[in-house]
């Protein structure tokens, strides 16, 4: 799908646009917008409403074509809900409704004049981002590894956004990063739509050295010898179990000053997850392949920001494996060492990516980063405790850590993609108390997405930090099993916020 802007004034008017079809708005009470009203000599467009033949809900749309006076061949009528300032959620489900619409449309090009600036509480160029995003997703398809491809749309392929002219120019900035960030979104669901069998950590890595060929960014990939000189011996026993060799994957797009500190991402990358000795139940266990979704966000994140060509210096690290269970693998009650030197005993194995994010988050200490987010399908505690509407956002409570909580709860809310804040206290850390070494790898069931956060927070000590828990974002079950590209977004929208900061 091809998107652009296109601009209108008193010379260049809404009528005069010369398309396939124009999308414009009718409210509940059958009041029609601005763009609609200028589109309505005859009344034709007027008439249809008062027939009833849309109601005006959100989601709703009658398309009428050969409307006199208009350079247009057909107009899309979209409900948009009350008459009032336009929700974020109806103005989401009309944008879709009319992508669906035009899919079907025997025109191979369509302008939405939908009142972008009626949003409430949204300027255009959060309108503009919605509507490329809400239209992406309905695009996307996964059935590269289907014999049969799924039925692709043959309506429109090109798709314009009317605005005014004073607004075009920042329209186009933000249609520009909407573009980047459903292309950065798509590769997030690909990869973590592929089966572990395909997306190994040698599969992670080949996508990390891609991205960093086209687009100029920097990489490293270390091995197993090179993570065993390391130390990381709490990575390293995760997949002794596994024939699939692990990889450390670092990648960095440095856009801005050479002395700039990064702010680095760092994502889970367990591309199957059995859970090792403890293994896991069978039912739903395929949905392990998701495991490494914290691993995907990095890399859609980074290819976003990449094509915005953001000027900020962004490091994404990856520690990638599987956790299997063989001889080799790793027992409950074996005690390991991190590469921080802190030992753990190991008594569940399937708590097994706080071990590779320990290591990864001692190793990120060299680059002196400004702040380091991790990102990790970690806990089905945190399914239970905040659903699949909001990720888990877990930060020590001080003035800069409170800083950077208040970032990406404000990323997370302007782009849709949601995180809520949990505790991390000293009363949590009494639960990760062991016997035989300095600290387990599990607290018990209560609270433990808190008990895993505070494991991942004594790896942190010496920068600013935060973790995101997307194990209830991450992906959809049942007949809508997929990916979902969370939190690419909020990730995103970070760290554009922090560009322009």
């Amino acid at each position: 799908m091809d998107f652009s802007i296109k601009t209108f004034d008193a010379k260049n008017t809404i009528a005069s646009i010369k398309t396939g079809c124009i999308a414009v708005g009718v409210f509940d009470n059958k009041k029609l917008s601005q763009a609609a009203r200028a589109l309505d000599h005859k009344g034709e467009l007027s008439a249809a409403v008062k027939s009833g033949d849309i109601s005006g809900k959100p989601g709703s749309s009658l398309l009428v074509r050969h409307i006199a006076g208009i350079a247009a061949e057909r107009v899309l009528l979209v409900g948009l809900g009350k008459d009032e300032a336009i929700a974020e959620k109806d103005f989401t489900t009309a944008i879709k409704a009319t992508a669906s619409a035009f899919s079907s449309l025997g025109a191979s090009d369509a302008v939405v004049a939908l009142p972008l600036d009626g949003v409430q509480g949204r300027a255009v160029e959060w309108a503009v981002r919605a509507a490329v995003l809400a239209v992406r997703e309905g695009l996307y398809r996964f059935d590269s590894l289907k014999s049969k491809k799924d039925s692709a749309p043959t309506g429109v392929k090109k798709v314009a956004f009317a605005v005014a002219a004073a607004a075009a120019a920042s329209a186009k900035s933000a249609l520009s990063q909407a573009v980047a960030l459903a292309n950065g979104i798509d590769l997030t669901k690909d990869l973590g739509n592929l089966p572990g069998n395909v997306c190994t950590p040698t599969y992670l890595a080949n996508i990390a050295k891609k991205l960093a060929k086209d687009y100029k960014l920097g990489v490293e990939i270390l091995d197993r010898k090179q993570l065993q000189a390391l130390k990381m011996g709490s990575f390293l026993s995760v997949t002794s179990g596994s024939d699939e060799p692990p990889k450390f994957i670092v990648l960095k797009h440095m856009g801005g000053k050479a002395k700039d500190a990064p702010t680095v991402l760092v994502g889970k990358g367990i591309t199957f997850d059995s859970g090792g000795i403890s293994l896991k139940g069978g039912n739903g266990m395929d949905e392990m392949k998701y495991d490494m979704c914290g691993a995907g966000s990095v890399l859609g994140t980074l290819r976003a920001i990449a094509e915005m060509k953001l000027k900020l210096n962004v490091i994404g690290v990856i520690p990638t494996c599987e956790n299997m269970p063989n001889g080799r693998a790793t027992k409950p009650g074996d005690i390991v060492t991190s590469m921080s030197g802190q030992t753990i005993e190991v008594l569940n194995t399937d708590a097994e990516g706080r071990l590779v994010l320990c290591d990864a988050l001692t190793y990120v200490e060299r680059f002196k980063p400004a702040a380091v987010v991790d990102v990790a399908t970690l806990t089905g505690s945190c399914v239970t405790s905040l659903g699949h509407h909001n990720s888990g956002l877990f930060t020590r409570h001080d003035k800069a850590h409170d800083a950077l909580a208040e970032e990406l709860l404000a990323a997370g809310k302007a782009s849709g993609d949601t995180a809520w804040r949990m505790p991390i206290e000293d009363a949590y850390q009494e639960q990760l108390k062991s016997n035989f070494a300095d600290m387990a790898n599990i607290g018990g069931s209560a609270g433990g997405s808190i008990t895993a956060a505070c494991f991942l927070e004594r790896y942190t000590k010496k920068y600013t930090w935060a973790h995101l828990d997307i194990a209830g974002t991450a992906w959809k079950s049942g007949a809508a099993k997929g990916a979902t590209g969370r939190p690419v977004s909020l990730l995103t929208t970070f760290l554009i916020n922090r560009a322009q900061a």
